[in-house]
């Protein structure tokens, strides 16, 4: 009888489920508020990116920002993580499968704000958009420029086919869609903002819009368009709300992204922004009941080739770290934080509903050290060379990031100040195989010493390594590699050889150990290590200097002794027990080292 209860019980919740799913509503704007299903509705949202979080772990994270009392997801949508390669869309595998981390939302009683872009900012490559946009010289992206608004169209039409079902209106969570992104940071073309909005409006997306910027009337009257809701990057007192009442009074604002941490670059400290500023602007928000955005409430991790990267002047390059960790309320690996249980606490005072118990947390792991050997180097796994009478960047043939060895003969000058016009992002210059000198893109000191040597024509090599496209601000169209050309005491020098190395998983997985053909710069190691059980870890590479590591074939980030981050983390459903395989791509390191598996960020 019992058991019969049991299954009575669970065809209930399953039928609830169902006739809830089902349930359309309505979502609209007033002049000062939200309002679902014609009640005034305070959005409490808390983002994650699904790009960033492994997808075992989707419905974990989102029942942790509901138990830290939010009633919505904000979710970023990455074109180019959407549409890897021109013309082929991804919304099934994985971490791909968008309108699945939407509908786990709506099971776990949360709507969603959706924040498809095409730009989006948020310290991803390219800000989201597809690097094949590049292959164009004289592209020019977030405007009416024909060639970008097309592949646009392409994208807002294979995307609206997933996400149109889980609106709001046809029984989905989707309470609004975002136009752009702090467009008012970047340019003024409304007609463009118009017409994204048309786009999606052809293609049945019948929810309210709304755009993003900071709380200045520059920005807003840039960024903002008539009758969309207003974002404001962040919203914390009268004297913002205000800036937005005055851009329209007819449309509600809200705080769009409201910072309980921040984005760190390589080379910085941990970014710890101050809890008590924090704790005041969320009380503010909460008295007064406006509506906002944690951004972010779980930020996960930029694996593989994904982080972004800022820039202050054409001769400045900030790269991000590889975690995405952004002294968020719930930290990469998704366990609370102190700020986590401020922010829980302050929000249970002013809401009327329930707050659920904080989830099971996934078990973490140490794992004892273990030797790397080297069994390889990329001189021996270099493809058949592009022939090419100046360097040209990596987006030129279709390759998206990692690395590309560019090779010439010295003819006429054959040493002297060797300059390269501009290398992006990292370079290491090798004569005649050996190593001479490394050349950093940040600062504009591009220039390095190429000593005498006695060979007739010496060879030159340039190892070139893409750490990140920018993602913000004026200086977006940023190709990877050498981007002009390369010049000996004045005399540019021609006739190339393009070795392209993206360093893909697959790439990876096929290397066979070989001897180093030429200086053992750029080493590739290799081991194995056995387990009887898997957790979370990270991986500790402080024995490395930089580059970058796959685990089982999966690609957890780049490293680099800079810092601050020296630990990479690797979810337990990348493990298996019994036999795993770890490989590291090294920049400097030669020798036989250890790596373990430590238990956090830090």
């Amino acid at each position: 009888m019992l058991y019969m209860k049991k299954i009575l019980l669970a065809v209930f919740v399953l039928l609830f489920i169902f006739s809830n799913a089902q349930q359309k509503h309505q979502f609209t704007l007033s002049h000062s508020e939200f309002l679902l299903d014609k009640k005034p509705f305070q959005i409490i949202s808390g983002e994650m990116h699904p790009a960033r979080i492994p997808a075992e772990y989707w419905r974990h994270r989102i029942q942790m920002a509901k138990a830290m009392g939010c009633n919505t997801i904000a979710v970023y949508i990455f074109w180019n993580y959407q549409e890897p390669e021109e013309g082929i869309f991804d919304f099934k595998n994985g971490n791909h499968n968008i309108a699945e981390f939407i509908r786990i939302c709506q099971q776990e009683g949360m709507w969603v704000l959706l924040r498809p872009g095409p730009y989006v900012c948020a310290e991803w490559d390219f800000g989201g958009l597809p690097s094949y946009l590049l292959k164009i010289p004289d592209i020019k992206v977030r405007c009416m420029d024909s060639r970008y608004m097309s592949a646009v169209t392409k994208y807002f039409d294979r995307l609206a086919k997933e996400v149109r079902p889980l609106l709001c209106t046809n029984g989905g969570p989707i309470l609004m869609v975002q136009i752009e992104n702090e467009y008012g940071s970047y340019g003024n073309d409304k007609e463009y903002l118009e017409t994204l909005r048309k786009i999606w409006i052809r293609n049945g997306i019948n929810v309210p819009f709304y755009t993003a910027d900071g709380a200045t009337p520059y920005m807003l009257d840039a960024g903002s368009i008539e009758g969309a809701a207003i974002g404001l990057d962040s919203g914390s007192s009268d004297a913002d709300f205000d800036q937005a009442k005055k851009k329209n009074p007819n449309v509600p604002s809200f705080s769009s992204e409201t910072y309980p941490g921040w984005l760190t670059h390589w080379g910085e400290k941990w970014a710890r922004p101050d809890t008590n500023e924090l704790k005041k602007e969320v009380e503010y928000l909460l008295q007064h009941k406006k509506s906002f955005n944690f951004y972010v409430i779980h930020g996960g991790t930029n694996f593989g080739f994904t982080a972004g990267a800022n820039a202050s002047s054409p001769v400045s390059y900030q790269p991000d770290i590889t975690s995405y960790d952004y002294d968020a309320p719930i930290n990469e690996q998704g366990q609370p934080t102190p700020k986590y249980f401020m922010l829980r606490n302050l929000i249970s005072k002013y809401v009327d509903y329930k707050i659920p118990d904080i989830p099971h947390l996934a078990p973490t792991m140490l794992i004892p050290s273990f030797r790397l050997e080297p069994f390889t180097t990329f001189w021996s796994q270099l493809p058949k060379p592009i022939h090419s009478p100046q360097p040209k960047p990596m987006e030129s043939w279709g390759q998206k990031q990692g690395f590309v060895l560019y090779r010439t003969r010295l003819i006429g000058h054959k040493s002297g100040k060797l300059t390269i016009t501009e290398p992006h992002d990292y370079a290491l210059v090798f004569l005649n195989g050996k190593f001479i000198d490394t050349i950093f893109r940040d600062g504009g000191k591009w220039t390095v010493s190429l000593p005498k040597t006695d060979v007739k024509d010496p060879q030159l090599d340039i190892l070139m390594e893409g750490m990140g496209r920018i993602n913000f601000a004026q200086y977006m169209i940023d190709r990877k590699g050498i981007t002009d050309r390369v010049t000996l005491n004045g005399m540019t020098l021609m006739n190339w050889e393009i070795y392209p190395l993206p360093m893909t998983e697959n790439f990876i997985q096929s290397l066979k150990p070989s001897g180093n053909g030429g200086d053992d710069h750029g080493t590739f190691f290799r081991s194995a290590f056995e387990l009887t059980a898997t957790g979370d870890t990270y991986f500790d590479m402080s024995n490395f200097s930089k580059g970058v590591v796959w685990v089982n074939g999966h690609n957890l980030g780049r490293y680099w002794k800079i810092g601050p981050q020296f630990h990479l983390y690797c979810p337990a459903s990348w493990l298996k027990k019994g036999k795993n395989e770890i490989v590291v791509f090294d920049l400097f390191q030669k020798d036989v080292t250890t790596v373990k598996g430590v238990s956090s960020l830090e």
